[in-house]
């Protein structure tokens, strides 16, 4: 399929997915040793000395995570080049009062949003699609 990039498709179309695990944002020295297979992080950033990990709850068991989350993904396949897509989702949680760290995948967009407030969150992006779809 051909990765979209129509802003008024991508929302019309987003489709959002609340994963039911929860995640949390942990950060380790960059010369770690790490069980990688254990971890299984859903994303990592190298920043200057740290890896910003995102891991389920679950597998940062001895780790100091933060921002307990949970992932909804947007299913529409959106190109990496798509204008606007992230702003106005981003934009829709803001003026609901949730923040949301989004995360682009090689064809679909990743937000992790509060857990207290993912079911809320979804609620919001699935009013967003409905209006978009007219």
């Amino acid at each position: 399929m051909t990765p979209e990039r129509n802003l008024d498709t991508l929302i019309a179309r987003m489709a959002p997915v609340l994963d039911p695990t929860p995640y949390l944002f942990v950060a380790i020295a960059d010369d770690a040793a790490i069980d990688w297979a254990a971890l299984a992080p859903v994303a990592m950033v190298r920043e200057a000395g740290t890896l910003s990990l995102i891991v389920a709850r679950e597998a940062a068991a001895g780790l100091t995570g933060t921002f307990p989350c949970r992932r909804i993904t947007l299913t529409v396949n959106s190109a990496l080049d798509a204008v606007g897509f992230i702003a106005a989702v981003a934009g829709a949680l803001a003026k609901a009062g949730i923040s949301t760290n989004p995360v682009a995948g090689f064809h679909h967009d990743h937000l992790f949003v509060p857990e207290a407030e993912s079911a809320r969150a979804l609620e919001v992006l699935q009013r967003l699609a409905a209006t978009a779809r007219g």
